[in-house]
């Protein structure tokens, strides 16, 4: 399985496929209209940046006791709870006159849904596709990302010049409503991966096994920091950009969109492995031409250059596969998406507090500072998952609590 035209044959993929994109579009949508109505009411950047990137600090907390739940429970069902949570939300967001507090309560909602079901996607893409193909699908899963949000920020971004936030939020309410139904149908009722258990202490144990791992702990810690730092960044494009800054999301989208083509698709698995720090290094480097004040459209062309650097997650996503055992890779799938909106949430409240301190085109390459300076430090940890050894039976990172 080589090609899209081979991976699309697959018609459970076909359908994990289309609920990511309809999902993305409503997570999309709905994000840059809370943001622009936080904004618009509190004109504070630190809550802006809280609205549009603090969900994933809920599912921090309650991660912790339902991670787990991504392996015990059957992947159809967790896939369909968390959009049922998503539209209930948007539904609860799109009604007039509700105060900021109010819509911070309905904004953990489908975090703790996600914080229970987080890892059944990916888990299930492992699954249903050979483990050759599995960088391929997972990349052409980011492409459902990076295209959908395209379309939520830069549709989202027009309509708002139509349109009311309320409006925004029953489309996106739409969108992850219409998820729903496309798994409930599409997908075929696969039984859970493990049994047994409390869902509390296996997932206390078995992320604590994760973490304390030598070969996993830099790839997680190179998955989530670097990125988390970077998207501190782009917390900040309302403020610098205003009403436009949902060209610059969108710019953003396109370079990871691009990224996930060219490195998921057409570089050899061993190449793409070494390329995982200049990638990081990628990431980073352009946010600090940002201290020079950019235009929109130099701002835009510079986040989507960095952004071809998000592709590094692919190869290191392959390394946590390689060395994690299969009853558990819903958990190991999930803590790497937990970490991963944690880190982005702190990124984006710590741009936002250093933005307040100072200015965005301040705050903006001191963040990418710190990313560059991160991605160096984790460089020999990484050495111990090169790709040179996975052709070894990989070690036993974890173990059955």
């Amino acid at each position: 399985m080589q090609t899209y035209r081979d991976l699309f044959g697959n018609a459970e993929f076909r359908t994990l496929f289309a609920s990511q994109a309809l999902v993305m579009a409503a997570a999309s949508a709905s994000s840059l209209a809370l943001g622009t109505i936080t904004y618009a009411s509190t004109g504070s950047p630190v809550l802006t940046a809280l609205s549009m990137y603090g969900g994933p600090l809920v599912r921090l907390v309650a991660s912790w006791f339902l991670m787990s739940a991504s392996d015990l429970l059957r992947p159809r069902l967790a896939l369909v709870v968390v959009g049922a949570v998503m539209c209930l939300a948007d539904l609860l967001q799109a009604l007039p006159g509700m105060p900021w507090q109010a819509r911070f309560v309905l904004l953990a909602l489908p975090w703790v849904a996600m914080s229970a079901t987080g890892g059944a996607k990916m888990a299930l893409v492992s699954d249903i596709l050979p483990a050759e193909a599995f960088v391929l699908g997972r990349s052409t899963m980011n492409i459902a990302v990076g295209v959908m949000q395209i379309a939520g920020y830069g549709v989202g971004g027009l309509l708002l010049l139509r349109l009311t936030t309320g409006d925004l939020f029953l489309c996106a309410a739409a969108a992850s409503g219409l998820a729903t139904v496309v798994v409930r149908f599409g997908l075929r009722d696969h039984p859970p991966r493990a049994t047994g258990g409390r869902v509390a202490a296996r997932s206390r144990a078995v992320t604590r096994r994760l973490l304390g791992s030598p070969l996993l702990r830099p790839v997680y810690l190179t998955l989530w920091v670097p990125n988390g730092l970077v998207v501190g960044c782009e917390a900040l494009f309302v403020p610098f950009a205003g009403r436009h800054a949902g060209y610059l999301l969108s710019a953003t989208a396109g370079g990871m969109l691009l990224g996930d083509i060219v490195v998921g698709r057409f570089v050899p698995s061993r190449v793409r492995d070494r390329l995982v720090v200049p990638l990081r290094l990628l990431l980073a480097a352009p946010y600090l031409l940002f201290a020079l004040s950019p235009s929109v459209p130099v701002a835009a062309l510079l986040g989507l250059v960095a952004s071809f650097g998000f592709s590094a997650s692919l190869p290191l996503q392959e390394r946590l596969v390689t060395h994690s055992e299969a009853d558990i890779r819903g958990q190991v799938l999930g803590l790497y998406g937990m970490g991963l909106m944690v880190m982005q949430g702190v990124g984006a409240l710590a741009g936002a507090a250093i933005a307040a301190l100072w200015t965005e085109t301040a705050a903006i390459p001191v963040m990418a500072a710190g990313s560059l300076l991160v991605t160096t430090l984790l460089v020999p940890g990484l050495r111990r998952t090169r790709l040179s050894a996975a052709g070894l039976p990989a070690p036993a990172t974890t173990a059955q609590p």
